[in-house]
């Protein structure tokens, strides 16, 4: 589990840059759909929650792409990253086998950083609290 926390940087780059390419669905969100679940939404309203999935998939991409390079930001980083990819799977597995042929990639990709992401916030460096903020007793 070293290797993890030695290697987050990377870990969090790559995780980060996957994650990013659902701003995809924030630009063609009917393809987006196709791609993903092998279905697609209609009308103004499926365009605007759609857009608006994508974008914000693409923020917390950009999050971990930023808590590669600010290691105190990364417990919060990752905890935020990997509640969203278990919600993500959560639904799609709730949902029966009528998605898990077109998102099995991203289920398997995000499970296997959901993995990496958890063992770094277990064996990870924790962050010391402030001289100010220290209870003594």
């Amino acid at each position: 589990m070293r290797w993890i926390v030695t290697n987050m940087k990377w870990i969090m780059l790559l995780s980060g840059a996957l994650t990013s390419t659902m701003l995809y669905a924030a630009i063609a969100p009917d393809a987006a759909l196709q791609s993903t679940f092998g279905e697609s939404l209609d009308g103004p309203v499926a365009d605007v929650v759609v857009r608006n999935w994508g974008f914000l998939i693409g923020l917390v991409g950009g999050m971990l792409i930023y808590g590669a390079f600010d290691p105190p930001a990364r417990r919060l980083i990752l905890t935020v990253a990997g509640l969203s990819k278990i919600v993500f799977i959560g639904l799609i597995v709730a949902q029966g086998t009528c998605f898990l042929g077109g998102a099995a990639i991203p289920i398997a990709i995000d499970s296997v950083m959901i993995v990496l992401f958890a063992c770094y916030l277990v064996v990870g460096p924790r962050r010391a609290l402030p001289a100010h903020a220290r209870v003594t007793a």
